[in-house]
């Protein structure tokens, strides 16, 4: 009998894509809207793509505290130089602004995460780089329609 997984069930790996395969669009968009209305808009994206459209990447926070904690200046910072002049090296980026290499490594390293900076492999060394054309930040809020939409009346 043979110790191998007789599991068929495909691996997380296999699902997903080499970012050397994925075609991205021009814009990474960052927002912050509440569950209901990113799933909505997942929804609207998903069928847009269904039917051939250039679909934009979305990472999207609920929470605008965690967004704010995510894009600091210092991290804003990284990710602009990244886009404008992509570095040969996080050590290369690091020395470029002046900033502590493990620093830099750990906010890159962040920004991956969700998404936003990739990796290309190069020997021992990581090029940070940024796949979008535009990176576009949106934080939407507002009171719903037909709660509190007309002027205040006072007395």
């Amino acid at each position: 009998m043979s110790d191998k997984p007789t599991n068929t069930e495909p691996t997380h790996d296999e699902f997903t894509p080499d970012p050397d395969n994925v075609e991205y669009p021009s814009t990474l968009r960052i927002t912050s809207l509440p569950a209901k209305q990113a799933q909505a808009a997942a929804i609207e994206r998903a069928e847009q793509w269904e039917q051939g459209e250039e679909v934009l990447h979305v990472v999207n926070f609920e929470d605008r505290a965690r967004l704010r904690q995510l894009l600091t200046d210092r991290r804003m910072e990284l990710l602009e130089e990244v886009m404008k002049h992509p570095p040969e090296s996080i050590r290369a980026l690091a020395s470029r602004l002046d900033r502590d290499v493990h620093d830099v490594h750990n906010d890159l390293h962040l920004l991956a995460e969700y998404g936003i900076i990739h990796f290309e492999e190069d020997g021992r060394s990581k090029k940070p780089y940024v796949p979008y054309d535009t990176v576009r930040i949106e934080v939407e809020f507002g009171l719903p329609r037909g709660e509190g939409s007309e002027s205040a009346v006072s007395a």
